[in-house]
């Protein structure tokens, strides 16, 4: 099964209302999602994955960068940024298309309360050209965990 179907398998079986959009260009980053979906950065929930002895993928509004300090204090070790082989080894994802879930259990989720700010958020589906919208608040309920405060 595919990275974008993987997720597209997930959310139908999470039963979680979304509206799943594939574009002929790269929505690999939060302007170029943004700029496709006709929608502010702030809106697009950007996953940016980090390496330790632990993997971590943080979720956060794309016109926040995450705070290094807090990641550490909430993960409980020093954590950088991946690089893209590293991205796709840890979480089956490509770099610009890892979405929130589903991931493997090794991998730590870990939402930032800045994609409160909206009712609805906008997210990788898995390929760096899909996307999908979803609440806010069930993108925390899938997920499981937070939100924290990990934003600079």
């Amino acid at each position: 099964m595919g990275s974008r179907e993987r997720v597209v398998d997930y959310l139908r079986r999470s039963g979680a209302s979304v509206d799943l959009r594939e574009f002929g260009e790269s929505t690999r980053n939060s302007a170029l999602a943004a700029q496709a979906l006709g929608c502010t950065v702030a809106e697009i929930a950007k996953s940016v994955v980090f390496v330790g002895r632990k993997t971590a993928v943080v979720i956060i509004s794309g016109d926040k960068r995450v705070s290094s300090a807090r990641l550490g204090s909430v993960a409980g070790e020093s954590l950088r940024v991946a690089t893209p082989d590293e991205v796709r080894e840890r979480t089956g994802f490509p770099i610009g298309g890892v979405p929130p879930f589903p991931h493997a259990e090794e991998v730590v989720v870990l939402p930032d309360s800045s994609l409160l700010r909206f009712d609805r958020v906008w997210a990788a589906a898995g390929t760096p050209n899909a996307v999908f919208r979803i609440g806010s608040s069930d993108l925390l309920k899938l997920v499981g965990s937070g939100p924290f405060e990990l934003a600079e």
